[in-house]
């Protein structure tokens, strides 16, 4: 991380911090690092993975909050989870481009999680959509729409592409370069899972600044991704840790939603980066909970406190509750680093 004082540079390098030099080498900035005499690369960034919350609302209807559904977005590539009522409103309020939604993940045929999908699929026909979308779901979701598709999108500009899943053992249903997609099977009054995405182990990273500087030679580039040094033709061997630098470590997201609590899921998601659980009830609405195959606040915590999750955010509130605070602060006493879910929030993962 640099720090810019006038016109020096302080940084943390190597485990050790201290002032720069700022050298310029064919119009290009570099920092010495004065202790070491390294050329440390200028910054970081890491690749885009965020969660939107589009809604965290349950199945009746409320002035506070939308039906459920969610929007994961990998490196600009947006991946929509569950599609309540009222979702493509959302969409476009959280600023997200319909051109960049090819997969929509579909957990359970609740029509709070799925009524969304017609007026959504309508919309991107009017748009002149011609992209394949992709709809993973449990059985039965092609069955039910089917009818309606044939009667309100007769004229379709674009393909509709049904994948559906077993929902009793977990299964990758989804896989890229970058991301893969695992069902996590969960207890609800009809076949449920959940999702979880996870990054793939990226290879190191050359360091253009560093290579730039040395003029390494472009058919090198393959012998120091794979972590050699190089030697320059004056005979200097550049330490291969100054070309490079390490991938940013893989990252997680988990979408559990709608369940009866089950500990036996914090093992699927154990160490995730984020978790959002579903949250419908407080301590005191317990045998609802069980009587409806819900989660209470306190046992959502329970299960990131189990499985060693960063962070989780709760949602799918009941509509019973004018102030959701309640299920927040039932959540932070089990597991404190517990977020509310609402309408728009963006979390990075």
């Amino acid at each position: 991380m640099l720090v810019i004082t006038s016109t020096l540079f302080f940084f943390h390098h190597r485990g050790h911090g201290g002032h720069g030099v700022l050298l310029i080498k064919q119009k290009k900035l570099y920092v010495l690092c004065a202790l070491c005499g390294e050329f440390p690369y200028l910054c970081s960034v890491m690749e885009k993975f965020e969660l939107h919350i589009l809604g965290c609302g349950s199945a009746l209807p409320t002035t506070r909050h939308f039906a459920t559904s969610q929007v994961v977005n990998v490196r600009d590539k947006l991946y929509m989870i569950d599609c309540g009522e009222g979702s493509q409103l959302q969409f476009r309020k959280s600023r997200l481009k319909f051109s960049r939604l090819n997969h929509i993940f579909i957990s359970h045929l609740h029509g709070d999680h799925c009524f969304g999908l017609l007026g959504l699929i309508s919309t991107l026909n009017l748009l002149g959509r011609t992209a394949e979308l992709h709809i993973h779901s449990p059985k039965g979701l092609e069955t039910l729409f089917a009818p309606m598709l044939s009667f309100f999108c007769r004229q379709m500009t674009y393909k509709v592409i049904f994948h559906e899943f077993e929902t009793k053992e977990p299964g990758m249903i989804y896989e890229d370069r970058s991301l893969t997609v695992t069902t996590i099977p969960l207890r609800h009054r009809m076949p449920c899972c959940g999702f979880l995405f996870a990054e793939k182990q990226r290879p190191n990273h050359i360091i253009r600044e560093m290579v730039d500087f040395y003029e390494v030679p472009v058919y090198e580039l393959n012998r120091i991704k794979n972590g050699e040094d190089y030697v320059t033709p004056e005979g200097k061997i550049i330490s291969n840790s100054l070309l490079t630098r390490p991938s940013d470590p893989p990252r997680s997201y988990a979408y559990c939603s709608d369940t009866i609590y089950i500990p036996e899921i914090a093992e699927q998601i154990k160490g995730v980066d984020l978790l959002f659980h579903e949250a419908t009830f407080a301590n005191a609405d317990l045998p609802r909970a069980k009587e409806t195959f819900h989660t209470t606040a306190a046992q959502a915590g329970e299960i990131a406190k189990a499985a060693g999750v960063k962070k989780m955010v709760i949602g799918h509130f009941s509509a019973r509750y004018e102030d959701e605070n309640i299920l927040l602060k039932e959540a932070s006493a089990v597991f404190p680093e517990t977020v509310l879910a609402k309408e728009t929030l963006c979390l990075e993962v």
